[in-house]
């Protein structure tokens, strides 16, 4: 019976290392696809004045601006947008507000001093958040007047040049739905978490993005800064609020019915990056389980469509690609009692087993050559910025326990409120967390304790690793327990910080 445990751990154990190099060698080929079709997603002059002309006047838009509670971003927001460069007398502004606290009052003060200024803006208030994001675009669409409809969340700062990039496209084919575009960063150097995501986001706005609309694979809508083509959305069936991840399944929808995505990496929407390790695992948690949701959803779908194989296979595992977490965590916990019960495998060539493992861990660097490539491509000072790389690594690893949680959920299909990441106007690294108190709140997690819980497990493995003359797994176990380590500590370091910071504030305003 010992031995068949012992078989069925290893199994498990070589199905996990195949099912992470699949992942890792699905980034070789997002490089290679970018570095192919890269100038088809760059705007060409020439190409969008042509475009210009055959669309003779501009359109009809209608900016949708979404958000919940967003005290501190409300007014830049609105200030941002109303400067986009567009006629007056063709864009209408829609503020979609379901707040419930002080930010109603910025809102609709915002609102009405634009109005005053001759802009066609409304302030649109719900008193039930029902089907939350996605219920109140599909709400508000009903009454919005434009042709097509741009959607900019409340950590955005709209490019002035945003619609006269974006729009032009639509006639590039009647079949386009959605135009995308890139999504860049307000306070990348506010702290090393931001700095480590920053490049995290960019590997997914230049390596994927471009290599799937590039090469006329599926590609999604990001939420934000993309605008659609109003009947694209009806004829996929409108906003549904059953996953978290309503941009990503409308998208997939959208492609099943015949629709064509565009995306275009010369414009750039800077977002304020989350600033603290809970509201970072929030939005990771957030698109890990709506993008599982998504694909619970719609594979079935993408299995009967006509499509050909190679989208097929590409739509599968763009929406199952948080897969890796829990693939890591299963690494995690079948290393440990290999690597203990060596001797014990009569069956089975251990050297043989780790040396295949060791191989197929090249697929390991796949995400960080993606990484490497966008940051080549964007910035002349690249290999500064490579420093940062390592912190990714370890905060990507950190949140497999978060993440796993978060795919359990979706295949199992357990419902869960859509929370928002908290977004507190952190700009620049003198911006101070202690003026952000009053209207942030950050509950203690009691996820952290298993991710400390996660590092000693691994640590002690390094322990059993090096008594068993097996070191070299010790470098990526390192990986693994640093990043828990890191993540379980800020998970429970943050919210007593911000509790005392709030306290603070109230006995301040008390004096």
């Amino acid at each position: 019976m010992f031995e068949i445990f012992l078989g069925f751990i290893v199994l498990v154990y070589i199905l996990d290392i195949i099912a992470l190099f699949y992942f890792g060698v699905h980034c070789y080929a997002m490089v290679h696809l970018f570095l192919k079709h890269r100038k088809r997603c760059e705007i060409n002059p020439t190409e969008l004045s042509a475009l210009q002309k055959k669309m003779g006047a501009w359109p009809k838009v209608t900016i949708q601006l979404p958000m919940y509670n967003e005290f501190y971003v409300v007014e830049r927001l609105i200030d941002a947008t109303c400067q986009i460069d567009y006629p007056k007398n063709k864009l209408e502004i829609q503020v979609l507000d379901d707040s419930t606290d002080e930010t109603r009052a910025l809102a609709l003060s915002k609102v009405q001093e634009y109005r005053k200024k001759g802009f066609n803006i409304h302030y649109i208030h719900r008193t039930s958040r029902n089907g939350h994001k996605a219920g109140a675009l599909r709400e508000a669409m009903e009454v919005a007047k434009g042709e097509f409809l741009a959607i900019f969340d409340a950590d955005f700062i709209p490019a002035k040049d945003f619609l006269k990039k974006t729009i032009p496209y639509f006639w590039e084919s009647p079949k386009i739905g959605m135009v995308q575009t890139r999504w860049g960063h307000i306070n990348a150097d506010y702290s090393i978490l931001t700095k480590a995501q920053s490049i995290g986001i960019d590997g997914h706005f230049i390596i994927e993005q471009v290599a799937r609309g590039g090469s006329k694979l599926w590609m999604n809508f990001n939420g934000t800064a993309g605008v659609w083509r109003k009947e694209c959305i009806y004829d996929a069936g409108n906003w549904e609020s059953d996953t978290l991840t309503e941009d990503f399944d409308l998208s997939y929808r959208a492609e099943l019915k015949g629709w064509e995505f565009k995306y275009v990496t010369d414009v750039v929407n800077p977002a304020e990056l989350p600033a603290t390790v809970p509201a970072y695992k929030s939005q990771q948690f957030r698109w890990c389980k709506g993008s599982i949701q998504t694909a619970v959803k719609l594979i079935p779908a993408i299995l009967r469509s006509k499509e050909p194989a190679l989208v097929k296979i590409e739509a599968i595992t763009h929406l199952t690609n948080y897969s890796v977490h829990p693939l890591m965590v299963i690494n995690i916990l079948t290393t440990l009692p290999l690597l203990y019960f060596h001797n014990h495998f009569k069956n089975f060539s251990m050297p043989l087993l780790f040396a295949t493992a060791f191989i197929l861990s090249i697929g390991t660097f796949g995400p960080i050559s993606m990484y490497i490539v966008s940051q080549r491509a964007l910035y002349k000072d690249w290999k500064r910025r490579m420093l940062w790389l390592p912190v990714l690594t370890v905060i990507g690893t950190g949140i497999a326990i978060n993440n796993t949680k978060a795919w359990l959920e979706a295949v199992l299909g357990k419902k869960s409120q859509f929370i928002r990441t908290p977004k507190m106007k952190l700009e620049k690294a003198d911006d101070k967390l202690t003026e952000r108190a009053k209207y942030t709140s950050i509950k203690m997690d009691k996820l952290a304790f298993l991710e400390l819980f996660f590092a000693i497990y691994i640590f002690f493995t390094i322990a059993v690793a090096i008594s068993v003359g097996k070191a070299f797994v010790v470098p990526f176990l390192t990986l693994y327990g640093i990043g828990f380590l890191y993540v379980s500590f800020m998970t429970l370091y943050d919210p007593i910080k911000q509790a005392v910071l709030q306290r603070r504030t109230a006995q301040q305003e008390n004096i």
